[in-house]
C-alpha cells in the first residue's frame, strides 16, 4: 500500500464517479443488507429479536465502533493506522497496571482509579502521536509503520503483564460498559455521541473539510492554505484517543485484560470501515457509513454466535466481507482502488 501525501495525484485530475444524487445515497447502502440480516435473524432464531439481545449487539459493538471511528478519520485523510488494534490492549493495560496491587500483577504504584483512566488516555494520545510523528514528520510509509507499532505494542503489553491477565481493577474501569441509561450500558451513548460529533465535524466544520480535502489531493489542499502535516498529525491523535477509550470499554465488557486484548481486531475494523464506504485511497466515506459498517457487523456477528459458528470462521467471513465490499465499490463508484 502506498500513501496518497506521498505520491499525489494531480491537481488538476478531475475525479470519476457517480452523480451527485447516487454519491448522497452512498451512505445508506448498507441498509437495505442491514434489514436483511434482521429479518434473518428474526426468522432463524426467536432470541433475536428481544431487549436482551439488541441490548447485547450494541453493547459488544461499543469498542469496536470506537476503533471504527479513529481509523476512519486516518483513511480519510489517505493514512492507515493497524497499530489501532495494540492500543487497545497496551493503553487500558498500562492504566490497570499502575492502579492495582503488586500481588495482583501491578506495579505496585497503586495509584487513585481516576489517576489510571487518565493514565489509559494519555497512552492512547502518545502512541497517535508517535505513529503520527513518524509519518507526517519523518514521511515513513505509514502501512509499515503502523505494522511495526501493532508488534511493538503488543510485545510491550506482554512483557508488562508477564502474559498474565488482570482483574483486580477498580469498578471505576467497569463502569462505562456495566453502568445503563435508559437500558443502554454508558458505553454505547458514547460511542454514538463521538459518531455524532465527528460526523458534525466532518459534515460541516473546515476541519473536517480539510480532512477530505488531504485525503483527496494533499498537494491542492496544501496549495490552498491547508496545514496537511497539522491534519494528518491531529488525526492519528484523535485516533489513538478513541482506540484507547475502545479499550477501556472492551476491558469493562469482558472484565479483565489479557496480554491478548484487542489481537486480529484490525480485521473486523477494517472491514467495517471498508463496507461502509471508508476509501483505501483517502478523501471519501462518511460517519454514517462507518457507523452502519460496524451495526451490520455486530449482527453478522450475533447471527454466528447464536448459530453457534466457530470464531475462525468469523475471520474468513469478515475476509470474505472486505473482499465483496471492494468489489462493489470498485463497480459502483468508477475508480481505481491502487
Amino acid at each position: 500500500m502506498t500513501d496518497t501525501v506521498a505520491e499525489p495525484r494531480p491537481a488538476t485530475a478531475p475525479r470519476s464517479g457517480p452523480p451527485p444524487a447516487l454519491r448522497g445515497l452512498r451512505e445508506f447502502a448498507l441498509v437495505p443488507a442491514l434489514i436483511a440480516l434482521v429479518v434473518l435473524g428474526a426468522v432463524v432464531n426467536d432470541s433475536f429479536l428481544t431487549e436482551r439481545n439488541i441490548i447485547s449487539i450494541l453493547g459488544a459493538s461499543a469498542a469496536l465502533a470506537l476503533v471504527v471511528l479513529g481509523a476512519s478519520l486516518i483513511l480519510i485523510t489517505g493514512k492507515i493506522d493497524l497499530s489501532l488494534e495494540s492500543t487497545v490492549g497496551i493503553a487500558p493495560g498500562l492504566g490497570a497496571l499502575l492502579v492495582i496491587p503488586a500481588a495482583s500483577a501491578g506495579f505496585g504504584t497503586e495509584l487513585p482509579a481516576f489517576a489510571g483512566i487518565a493514565a489509559i488516555f494519555l497512552v492512547g494520545g502518545l502512541v497517535g502521536a508517535f505513529n503520527g510523528f513518524l509519518s507526517v514528520k519523518l514521511r515513513l510509509n505509514s502501512f509499515i509503520v503502523s505494522l511495526a507499532m501493532l508488534i511493538v505494542l503488543r510485545g510491550l503489553l506482554t512483557g508488562a503483564t508477564e502474559g498474565k491477565t488482570l482483574f483486580d481493577m477498580p469498578d471505576a474501569f467497569f463502569a462505562i460498559s456495566t453502568t445503563t441509561f435508559l437500558k443502554l450500558p454508558l458505553s454505547v451513548w458514547l460511542a454514538a455521541g463521538c459518531f455524532a460529533v465527528a460526523g458534525f465535524v466532518l459534515r460541516y466544520h473546515r476541519l473536517g473539510r480539510a480532512l477530505y480535502a488531504v485525503g483527496g489531493n494533499a498537494e491542492a489542499a496544501r496549495a490552498a492554505g491547508i496545514r496537511v502535516e497539522r491534519v494528518i498529525f491531529s488525526a492519528y491523535v484523535v485516533a489513538g484517543l478513541l482506540s484507547a477509550a475502545g479499550g477501556l470499554v472492551l476491558t469493562g465488557y469482558v472484565g479483565a485484560i489479557n496480554a491478548g486484548q484487542g489481537q486480529n481486531m484490525i480485521f473486523t475494523v477494517m472491514a467495517a470501515a471498508v463496507i461502509g464506504g471508508i476509501s483505501m485511497t483517502g478523501g471519501s466515506g462518511t460517519m454514517t457509513g462507518a457507523l452502519t459498517g460496524v451495526l451490520l457487523l455486530g449482527v453478522v456477528d450475533n447471527l454466528l454466535t447464536l448459530a453457534q459458528v466457530a470464531s475462525f470462521w468469523k475471520q474468513a467471513i469478515y475476509g470474505g466481507i472486505i473482499l465483496v465490499a471492494l468489489v462493489i465499490s470498485r463497480v459502483t463508484s468508477g475508480q481505481a482502488q491502487e
